[in-house]
């Protein structure tokens, strides 16, 4: 008899935690929110260097996606060149887009442990030199 109730509280307990699991599990991040938190990480421990802005464009809405103005810009690390590009569609409003010109010098935040990981501007930091 006392197997029979202690199998009986298992039970419960498990559609309880099961039910809990359920209602307070986490949202998935959305690909914004990632990208807020990658810029945001890059600005506490992000590394700087010189760059060049090399060209912006602004990309059609395609396919659902959103129109996105994107900043094309080089620099070295360690003897390797990277070129790279940010979306800086959300972060107009910090920039003046008509500035970034050719040639433009800038200081990139970069990963030390993927130097391809970088940023130009984000919320708290603009490295254009305008």
């Amino acid at each position: 008899m006392n197997s029979l109730r202690l199998y009986g509280l298992v039970a419960t307990s498990a559609v309880a935690l099961t039910g809990a699991y359920v209602l307070l599990r986490r949202k998935p991040k959305t690909p914004d929110e990632l990208e807020r938190e990658r810029r945001a990480w890059l600005e506490r421990t992000g590394r700087i260097t010189d760059g060049t802005v090399i060209d912006v464009q602004e990309l059609a809405a395609v396919n659902g996606h959103h129109a996105a103005v994107m900043l094309i810009y080089k620099y070295d690390v360690a003897g390797v060149s990277y070129e790279c590009s940010q979306d800086v569609t959300y972060l107009r409003h910090w920039i003046n887009l008509h500035s970034c010109r050719l040639g433009l010098h800038t200081s990139v935040k970069y990963d030390s442990q993927n130097p391809g990981n970088s940023l130009v501007v984000s919320e708290n930091w603009m490295g254009l030199r305008q």
